[in-house]
């Protein structure tokens, strides 16, 4: 079988994710990172009245003359506002988001008045209409469009939707993804490894990028290196209501890559197995029923960059968003050699350069199952196949991972 290219994977991948999951309702206590379903309109104008900006006195602005005396007619506060109407030579006193009261058209701030007595103030210094006035509306009105569909919500987004009139908000699903790591060489974190064996890091991580994207990941544990052990973890995943099936490890070519085997004896229908790319070349995808697989490396690193190439923007398809690239221009800071037939990804720092655009030094080790220098690392600087060598200073393109 041929390699596929990066991004004949990602359109194969994501049109198998072209409908977005169902729509929910949820509060608005329970829609942090969630993404929102439909365009949100305001059922209400902010500010609903005209509201004072400052605390002061609330008057007609012809009445704002330096050395004017005003009788104070009443008091407007935050949430009790003044029932009566200012005419000619009365003042209401006011304070800051109070309704300004009929037949006002300016604030006096309270610096800029005297109290004379209990019913009387002297105006210091004059003030225009409008000075200090929230008009209504000002902020937005009812039947405003403020979120778009697609926009995932955080604590602004959430506050607005407050301010706008509603308790709740139509969400997208959360996209279910189930986890299989499998290998006797295994344990989990936390446990101490045989003498031949590892801790398990790339559920942990992959766990992460899921939760991060939007996802709700269901780690199902660690399943020996045997492929009756991997059809049972299997069967018990494709029971489960799960989108994504991810398996972790056994989907290369040896002797005890047994995964792809059991996927296809359980029913799954392979779409494509290994890419042209570097690292996770082993990478595969296909359908269990109704559940999407994807099958990624066991190198710590290969599995990260499959997630983050494939995994990512099939959660974020399965929420409804569009996929955009992900890289964006650089300029290297050191020579690179030539590349070869497979796209290659390599972990690098950034620096800031003299022309704007990140300046990226590849970091000197690349091999795929270290984790130091992915967690070092700023960003992957992607090389395409065929790429020839290039120099200090010539224009790269980067994924950053910050």
């Amino acid at each position: 079988m041929s390699l596929l290219s990066v991004d004949e994977a990602i359109s194969r991948i994501l049109g198998d994710a072209a409908v977005p999951l169902a729509i929910e309702t949820v509060q608005l206590d329970e829609a942090d990172g969630r993404t929102l379903a439909e365009d949100l309109a305001s059922k209400r104008s902010q500010p609903p009245f005209p509201a004072s900006a400052m605390d002061g006195y609330a008057l007609r602005a012809e009445d704002a003359t330096e050395g004017m005396r005003l009788t104070v007619i009443g008091t407007a506060a935050a949430g009790h506002g003044f029932a009566g109407q200012v005419s000619t030579g009365e003042t209401v006193r006011i304070f800051t988001g109070a309704p300004v009261p009929v037949g006002a058209d300016t604030i006096l701030i309270q610096e800029n008045a005297e109290r004379i007595d209990a019913t009387t103030i002297l105006v210091r210094e004059p003030v225009s209409a409008g000075r200090h006035v929230r008009r209504a509306a000002l902020d937005f009105a009812a039947g405003d469009t403020l979120i778009a569909v697609g926009t995932c919500l955080g604590a602004r987004e959430l506050s607005l939707a407050a301010a706008m009139g509603h308790g709740t908000v139509p969400v997208r699903r959360r996209p279910r993804v189930a986890m299989i790591a499998t290998g006797d060489e295994l344990v989990p974190p936390g446990d101490m490894p045989g003498p031949d064996q590892i801790i398990s890091s790339n559920a942990v991580g992959l766990a992460a990028m899921i939760r991060s994207c939007g996802g709700e990941a269901i780690d199902l544990g660690i399943v020996a290196g045997d492929r009756h052990a991997i059809e049972v973890a299997i069967s018990r995943a494709a029971a489960l209501p799960a989108d994504v099936l991810v398996t972790i490890g056994g989907a290369s070519v040896g002797d005890h890559d047994l995964v792809k085997e059991a996927l296809v004896a359980s029913g799954m229908t392979l779409d494509f197995w290994r890419i042209a790319m570097r690292p996770g070349k082993p990478l595969m995808y296909g359908r269990l029923g109704a559940q999407r697989v994807l099958g990624l490396p066991g190198n710590p690193v290969s599995a990260f960059v499959c997630g983050l190439l494939f995994l990512r923007p099939l959660v974020h398809a399965l929420l409804g968003h569009a996929h955009g690239d992900q890289s964006e221009p650089a300029v290297l800071a050191a020579d690179i050699p030539a590349n070869d037939r497979r796209q290659d990804y390599v972990r690098a720092t950034i620096a800031t350069g003299l022309s704007g655009l990140p300046l990226v030094a590849p970091l000197p080790i690349q091999d795929s199952a270290m984790l130091s220098t992915l967690a070092a690392a700023d960003c992957l600087l992607v090389r395409a196949p065929g790429a020839t060598a290039a120099r200090a200073g010539d224009a790269c393109h980067i994924i950053r991972l910050r």
